[in-house]
């Protein structure tokens, strides 16, 4: 029986059945390239017994990622292929980077316990000790001394972000005569100084680490070569210099790589992208060597919408603007894939006069009038699209739309500070402490943040004190309680921080009432929560860096204000976006706005697109481009006059080409200086028909299609969570509330992870280094990186009651680790609706009969007494050993519990696997995870003890819960 391609069109089947050899599928807007990666994915496991572990596949995205990985598990779910999904290299490339790492970590600066910095997380590390940067040589070659520490340490930022996978040649730089270019050489070298002693990463630093593992150790990039056979990057046209390096370097002499992606769509310029990686490819090999497969039939648009933005990209030269694409573009023209099309009403204008007010009304007109003749169904059939969501035009239509009934869903329109809830709630905060109000009130700081300070004063405290005014007798009391308490802590320190406080003022309404509602209502309604839990995560990011874990007499005073005046300053003047759902980007009922970069990859049954007034400009950096033309390790690609055209009309394609059925270009309109629309789109622009001169009565609409995401759980921390306490499920995976950390854990896992070096050393043949000396260099160097990364210690006592621990353990092998097959392996079970993941401990044994081993690091339990939790742990254990069988072909004889706390007696609790209870056991869990998507969180703990510690008692007393 042949393969079924499905639907797919002749260069869609090209595509998919091309599996030898490079190749370039050039895929234009709507022309099913995901659906065809898909297909070519399961060709290659079903035609061409490739293993998964044989593939890897590198996205834009991790929701793209997610996305494949839920197509392919469906499609060969349907014809009944299991996979092991971990095997597969898929996601993005700092993903799959940062899992080379993870399995070579002894090679590499990083050690375990790392810390992940995203762009803040930069700048403040930076911030913090930008003292290290002002004593660098040259350093007031790019910086004015009057200059503010933060946006120095933005600069600094930038300059990493921007040379660091480009691998210049620091120390070339440092000869430099140009002392500019020295002091961006001792900037990098002195951030890696302190990534490196820090145990810190970036993003940035994800794909270098993982490039020098792999040119550093060639044993290493052996194994990976020998390993991946076919390679496939996504969004080719969006991949930087070091990503084309490492996909042929992981490709190696191997040839079977396949690159899609559209360079007309290429967008990410800023952030070291380079269109040339997709236009060179074909150069990396002989003449004719690498297919090209163009797919140009779009199954997404009506045909004027096609014609509207083919036009746009092809007529370019002639006027004002001249330009021409050169070889700087693959020629093609999309070309319309569906039978019947309207005329004369896909693309039209929606326009204002003069006045932005009249804009706002005319939008609300047309979306109103649409939705009155029944021609729009709901609203989130249409997306606003234009270069920034965050500019006073684009807030104040949004606040227009919602103030006339239209929900809007724009989660990076940075608006988080001006929630009601988070001004109720940091006014609230702000309350409880009088040191720090009375110093607001008098304006007694050290520098002068009006605009700040004025927040906290008219918005904020404004907004705690209506709320004190509705619930007097509770929130009100409450808060004089803890100022009373805040100003008098000379006789005891508080049992909470700045997370614990907010936990407590969730009790008291509205809060309880945002915490409360049903999170089958939809994204506006949980807002409220939604915004509330990035607080609690801003809260404890804070905490963490300066290490408050309680309010004392010495921290209360300077670290609340450290906190008011200068952490939250950088956060109210940078912005915050609000959360945003990877499985739901247009919500049922809302109207989305979102940048035309976000829109990549999405569609719209009504795209309207803004930003009319926008002209090409030049955005680069001399200092930079003067690096590029000394150390950079090719030449300019394109030529610099050019580059702000290709960027204009690449960006504005992209937008046009989101519309399924009905394009909008919307604007106020204005004439002179600053016109509206500019040249560039005059003539695109004046040909079109108002909304107000057409009948749009008989069209039709698509519907939104749902995102195909399988969502994935885990034993412990989902099923189980769920199965103690579905209140804590909802609070702390649902809506991602962070957790006031404790230092339970720390004990526990400075035992395993030094337990799993042993494993390690172990298959790598190396027996003869689990010796003592060893094993404590191991065992310190984890409490070193581990009590860094948690600001958590354990006593000298606890310290060497773990090592004992380890070293109980490896007495007890007696020096033979010769039935260690593997460790630390991650399993999953791939469901209809859902994926389950899991990580076995130890898997041991002789040729194909082996036993697998979980971990505990406590005294053995009473095998009576704690029956019900041995239940759980039996049940875990033996999906993990059906998924082991399925993944190996090795036959699970037993299943352990090792507690490595039990000193005399026997360490292990043992089961045999029984194939009946296995399908019983994921029964169960599939009732859990129905539970969990059909959002039911009605249950609460039935444990008690589990609530004596719980973040949310607070909470659940006051509702009588617990």
């Amino acid at each position: 029986m042949g393969f079924d391609f499905g639907n797919a069109n002749d260069a869609q089947r090209e595509a998919i059945s091309t599996t030898e050899g490079p190749l370039l599928i050039i895929a234009g807007p709507g022309t099913g390239k995901t659906y065809t990666l898909v297909k070519r994915i399961v060709y290659l496991i079903t035609e061409k017994n490739v293993l998964p572990e044989e593939i890897m596949i590198a996205t834009f995205t991790e929701k793209a990622a997610k996305e494949l990985v839920t197509r392919i598990t469906n499609e060969l779910y349907e014809i009944g292929i299991q996979i092991n999904l971990n095997e597969m290299y898929i996601g993005t490339f700092h993903s799959i980077c940062l899992r080379i790492l993870k399995d070579h970590l002894e090679y590499t600066r990083i050690k375990k316990n790392y810390r992940m910095l995203d762009n803040f997380d930069q700048q403040y590390m930076v911030f913090q000790r930008i003292n290290k940067f002002r004593s660098l040589p040259e350093f007031d070659a790019i910086f004015e001394k009057k200059q503010g520490a933060w946006r120095q340490a933005g600069t600094i930022v930038k300059y990493v972000n921007n040379l660091a996978e480009e691998l210049v040649d620091t120390e070339k730089m440092m000869q430099d005569s140009d002392s500019q270019i020295v002091a961006i050489a001792n900037i990098m070298e002195q951030y890696d100084i302190l990534m490196e002693d820090e145990n810190l990463i970036d993003f940035s630093s994800i794909q270098t680490e993982a490039y020098k593992l792999l040119t550093e150790h060639p044993d290493i990039l052996k194994d990976l070569q020998e390993k991946i056979k076919y390679v496939m990057v996504d969004e080719y046209q969006d991949t930087n210099y070091i990503q084309e390096l490492l996909v042929f370097l992981i490709a190696g002499e191997n040839k079977n790589i396949c690159v899609v992606g559209d360079d007309d769509q290429g967008l990410y310029r800023f952030r070291g992208a380079t269109i040339r990686n997709i236009l060179e490819f074909p150069g990396h090999f002989a003449d004719g060597e690498c297919k090209q497969v163009k797919l140009v039939t779009n199954y997404r648009s009506e045909k004027e919408i096609i014609d509207f933005y083919n036009n746009w990209m092809s007529t370019t030269d002639g006027r004002a603007y001249d330009f021409l694409w050169k070889n700087f573009r693959f020629e093609k023209e999309i070309v319309p894939g569906k039978d019947n099309y309207s005329e004369g009403t896909a693309v039209i204008k929606c326009s204002g006069q003069e006045l932005v007010d009249d804009w706002f009304e005319q939008v609300y007109n047309f979306i109103t009038k649409l939705k009155r003749e029944g021609t729009l169904t709901d609203y989130n059939q249409i997306a606003f699209l234009c270069r920034s969501v965050r500019n006073d035009k684009i807030i104040n239509l949004i606040d227009y739309l919602e103030e006339h009934g239209i929900k809007v869903y724009s989660p990076r329109s940075e608006m988080f500070f001006s929630r009601k809830e988070i001004k109720e709630a940091i006014g609230c905060l702000l309350l409880c402490f009088p040191a720090y109000l009375e110093k607001l009130r008098n304006r007694d700081f050290a520098f002068d943040f009006q605009n700040l300070y004025d927040y906290y004063d008219h918005e904020c405290i404004k907004a705690a004190k209506e709320l004190i005014k509705e619930h007097k007798d509770t929130l009100g009391n409450w808060i004089v309680e803890k100022m009373k308490q805040h100003s008098n802590l000379h006789s005891a320190n508080t049992d909470y921080a700045f997370v614990g406080l907010l936990y407590q003022l969730f009790q008291f309404e509205p809060f309880s009432e945002y915490l409360g509602i049903d999170l089958k209502t939809g994204v506006t309604d949980e807002r409220p929560a939604r915004n509330l839990s990035i607080l609690t995560s801003i809260l404890g990011k804070y905490e963490y860096l300066h290490r408050i874990d309680v309010f004392t007499e010495k921290n209360i005073v300077d670290g609340v204000e450290r906190f008011f005046n200068m952490y939250f300053r950088f956060l109210f003047e940078g912005g915050i976006t609000e959360y945003e759902d990877d499985s739901e980007y247009a919500p049922s009922g809302c109207v989305s706005f979102m940048t035309i970069h976000q829109s990549k990859g999405m569609e719209f049954p009504i795209v309207m697109v803004d930003s009319l007034n926008a002209t090409p400009r030049e955005n680069s950096d001399a200092r930079i481009e003067e690096i590029e033309n000394k150390y950079f390790h090719r030449e300019v690609f394109e030529t610099r006059d050019d580059i702000k055209f290709f960027d204009f009309w690449r960006l504005y394609y992209t937008a046009f080409s989101r519309a399924q059925n009905l394009l909008v270009l919307s604007c106020c309109e204005k004439k002179g200086h600053g016109a509206t629309p500019s040249k560039y789109f005059e003539e695109c622009y004046g040909k079109l028909p108002s909304y107000e001169d057409v009948d749009l009565s008989e069209l039709h609409l698509e519907k939104v299609k749902p995102v195909n995401i399988k969502d994935t759980y885990s034993f412990t921390s989902h099923i189980a969570l769920y199965e103690n306490c579905a209140l804590q499920y909802k609070i702390f995976k649902e809506l991602g509330f962070t957790q006031v950390r404790v230092g339970a854990t720390l004990f526990g896992t400075l035992v395993h992870e030094t337990i799993e070096d042993i494993h390690r050393a172990a298959m790598r043949h190396e027996e003869n280094t689990i010796v003592p000396d060893t094993i404590r260099e191991w065992f310190d160097t984890n409490y070193s990186t581990l009590s860094k990364s948690e600001h958590s210690y354990l006593g000298q006592g606890q310290i060497e009651s773990a090592y004992n621990q380890v070293l109980r353990y490896v007495e007890r092998n007696k020096g033979d680790w010769s039935r260690i097959q593997d460790a630390e392996v991650e399993v999953s079970l791939v469901k209809p609706d859902y994926i389950l993941l899991g990580k076995v401990d130890l898997i041991k044994g002789e040729g194909d009969t082996v036993e697998i081993v979980d971990f505990k690091s406590e005294k053995k339990p009473d095998l009576i007494l704690e029956s019900t939790e041995l239940k759980k742990y039996r049940r875990q254990l033996e999906v993990y050993a059906h998924l082991i069988e399925e993944k190996t072909g090795k036959h699970v004889s037993k299943m352990h519990l090792y507690y490595t706390g039990e000193e005399n007696g026997v360490p292990t609790i043992s089961f045999n696997k029984s194939e009946e209870h296995i399908d019983k056991t994921i029964g169960e869990f599939n009732d859990v995870v129905n539970k969990i998507q059909s959002k039911d969180f009605s249950g609460r703990a039935k444990d008690k003890k589990l609530c004596a510690n719980c973040d949310m008692r607070h909470y659940c007393r006051r509702k009588g819960d617990c």
